[in-house]
């Protein structure tokens, strides 16, 4: 709760900035802004300095950040995943944020070969979720997840690349053994994408 909170206090305070408010409403705005990067600190561990430096590279009206990962399947049963250099040696989907220039399908297909090896093709999203109402660690930043389903089309997994250590299908089975980066993506997020392997017409998901 206190988390959303704080995130939503520093938007408020980043819109009211954004449209050249009155000097003293200013000065209120970045009073706001300052109490909510402290309490962000608090919650998250970033220093408060941090938060300020990515704040003011930041203008115009704040919106959530939007992370994109790629949903492999090998017949109904597997899923590739990726040891994260990043966070551990932990397991995830591969993907990233968004790029600027870039469709929400072409930064899959691209975070897949870099990750991975594998040429692919983006086919469908499935699931938009807000990573506020999964069981991620708390982030200062408001998330929306995008997982899109990618269909291998050449290439090969690499056993290395500059992100990450391991490259490999995974059994559904395999998943509650594994240690998961939840900053990207959690088991009962897995979980659910399986559904698709079995049932690729189901809807897409979304919060």
């Amino acid at each position: 709760m206190w988390l959303g909170i704080a995130q939503r206090l520093q938007a408020l305070a980043q819109a009211g900035l954004a449209y050249e408010p009155h000097v003293f409403d200013a000065e209120r705005y970045q009073e706001v802004l300052a109490l909510s990067q402290q309490m962000l600190s608090h919650l998250t561990g970033q220093p408060v300095s941090q938060l300020r430096d990515a704040i003011a590279l930041e203008r115009g009206y704040p919106t959530p950040k939007v992370d994109i990962r790629a949903v492999l399947f090998n017949g109904t049963d597997e899923v590739l995943m990726a040891r994260e250099k990043h966070d551990g040696g932990r397991w995830s989907l591969p993907g990233g944020w968004a790029d600027v220039g870039c469709t929400p399908f072409e930064v899959a297909v691209k975070e897949v070969r870099e990750e991975t090896g594998l040429d692919t093709e983006a086919v469908r999203l499935l699931a938009l979720w807000d990573k506020r109402v999964h069981p991620h660690p708390p982030q200062a930043w408001y998330v929306y997840k995008a997982f899109v389903l990618c269909r291998p089309t050449g290439g090969a997994l690499l056993a290395d690349t500059a992100e990450t250590t391991e490259v490999r299908w995974v059994a559904r089975h395999e998943l509650p053994g594994l240690e998961i980066s939840t900053d990207r993506v959690t088991l009962s997020q897995l979980e659910r994408l399986f559904d698709f392997a079995a049932n690729p017409d189901l809807p897409t998901l979304c919060d």
